[in-house]
């Protein structure tokens, strides 16, 4: 169990690097929307190749972050249940939900997106949009984004198995989200 617990923070550290490109993006993102409006209202210059460019930014903050966001428990629950179970309990529910839904829907996603960007890449796709960029590199995001959350998947289960035989100490604490 003490090597499984040591690659979770290999993936826990993989997982960090994925979000700091994602908010790196962030920035990108919005510097690139107002030089978009600068050049547009300033020098009556417009491209969709910038509308695209922050589209796939956004791909990349979605798909690169959210491996770190199961991993720091940021993530959005069904708290009808979690919020009156017991720590042990909550531990058992967060196995059964990762085992279940997270780690499945994330494999078959990772699987049946793959070819979609191998043939974007093979045929170099182009958006249909005037000026439009390449659509693989937004489309390889998908992949790359769903084995993170494999990963990070699997090292929430292997660390919530530690906790429930003791060898662990997860904060199974959650707060709903204010409405």
């Amino acid at each position: 169990m003490r090597y499984l617990l040591r690659v979770t923070r290999w993936i826990d550290w993989l997982s960090l690097q994925a979000a700091k490109l994602a908010i790196s993006l962030v920035l990108i993102c919005a510097l690139v929307s107002v030089l978009n409006a600068f050049s547009r209202y300033v020098f009556d210059l417009s491209s969709n190749a910038w509308l695209e460019l922050q589209w796939y930014m956004f791909g990349g903050i979605v798909m690169l972050g959210g491996a770190h966001l199961l991993n720091t428990n940021g993530h959005i629950r069904v708290d009808l249940f979690y919020l009156k179970l017991s720590p042990r309990q909550k531990l058992w529910l967060d196995l059964f939900g990762l085992s279940i839904f997270v780690i499945p829907f994330s494999l078959a996603m990772t699987v049946y997106s793959w070819p979609w960007f191998i043939e974007a890449w093979y045929l170099q796709e182009i958006s249909a949009n005037a000026g439009g960029l390449f659509r693989w590199p937004v489309k390889i995001l998908i992949p790359i984004g769903f084995s993170l959350l494999i990963l990070q998947g699997f090292a929430e289960i292997v660390k919530r198995i530690a906790a429930l035989r003791g060898e662990f100490v997860i904060n199974t604490h959650y707060e709903r989200m204010e409405q």
